[in-house]
């Protein structure tokens, strides 16, 4: 049996975008930095678009700073515009592109309410409780996301069908992943307001292709298109790429996520995300003196990470519906 090699460091990455110039949007217009909002003053629904979960997945925020300098309105309801993690987004250096993805903690582990409510403090928990009321305004909220190794798009859309039905409908990626997250913690689109089947407000995590190619901004700007145009939001004169046509999507659901235990985890060879294996019990990886074999056949691969940290999410196991 052949293991991947687990170096300490990580391999070099090219970085083939530039950060975009966000001070004219720092300020915002909500009374909470990175975050404006335009109205249409006619009923509708409030959209959020969110980027820089990830203080270095600058795609997001160079699609979502090109539509507001283009001047996207939304011809009903409302439509806003975040620039999340901006202390993390500040210390971006292209040398150096993947130590700045958070300052103290992933600012997409804490949309737990008791971690919410409770005592302790970091950039990012402080971040994310000072743009919550924002985030309880929302609707509808699309987060845009990047991946750090080579993976076909693909939209999560949590645990609720209503995440999956948005999630078909915006078009773009055609993959759909619906999962219940990462054992460290709870994402924004598992936050109660979206998550919980009683209420109807939805979100979707978009993971549009790798950090810093100009693939996964387009990808990024034609999941946008997709869901204020199911959602009747942009004009047919908005600055919007055309919607793709394509076939139907393609769901799959997470039946195992697979956590690193030990420091010693290791992929039997280099997958790609969007891999399937044909075989149940098919040897994918060792984790110490644990083998990580498929639970069943044509297993998806969801973002496999070639290099996990002890404790944080190796690979996504999907089942096709």
């Amino acid at each position: 049996m052949v293991l991947l090699p687990s170096p300490s460091a990580l391999p070099e990455f090219k970085v083939r975008l530039s950060p975009p110039d966000l001070s004219p949007w720092r300020d915002g217009n909500t009374g909470i930095a990175g975050v404006t909002t335009r109205d249409s003053h006619r009923p509708g629904p409030h959209v959020a678009l969110l980027s820089l979960m990830h203080g270095n997945e600058i795609a997001g925020a160079i699609v979502l700073d090109s539509l507001m300098r283009a001047g996207l309105t939304p011809s009903c309801g409302q439509l806003s515009f975040c620039f999340l993690n901006l202390a993390a987004f500040d210390r971006f250096d292209p040398l150096r592109p993947t130590a700045s993805r958070f300052i103290d903690e992933d600012m997409n582990r804490v949309w737990d309410e008791a971690i919410l409510n409770g005592p302790r403090h970091s950039i990012e928990l402080d971040r994310a409780r000072d743009i919550r009321r924002f985030i309880d305004s929302a609707d509808v909220l699309l987060d845009l996301h990047s991946m750090l190794w080579p993976s076909d798009a693909l939209i999560l859309s949590g645990v609720p069908a209503k995440g999956r039905a948005i999630a078909r409908a915006i078009g773009t990626p055609s993959l759909v992943v619906a999962d219940h997250g990462h054992a460290n913690g709870r994402r924004m689109i598992d936050y109660p307001r979206f998550a919980r089947n009683d209420t109807p407000y939805t979100a979707c995590l978009v993971e549009a292709g790798q950090h810093w190619e100009q693939a996964t901004v387009d990808t990024m700007r034609s999941s946008v298109a997709g869901l204020l145009r199911h959602l009747c939001v942009a004009g047919p004169d908005a600055p919007l790429p055309p919607v793709p046509a394509g076939g139907p999507s393609r769901v799959a659901t997470v039946t195992t996520a697979v956590t690193a235990m030990t420091p010693d985890f290791a992929f039997v060879q280099a997958f790609r995300g969007g891999d399937i294996i044909a075989r149940r019990g098919t040897l994918i990886a060792v984790d110490g003196d644990v083998e990580i074999r498929t639970p069943h056949d044509e297993c998806l691969l969801v973002m496999p990470s070639l290099r996990p940290s002890r404790g944080h999410t190796a690979v996504r196991l999907g089942r096709f519906e």
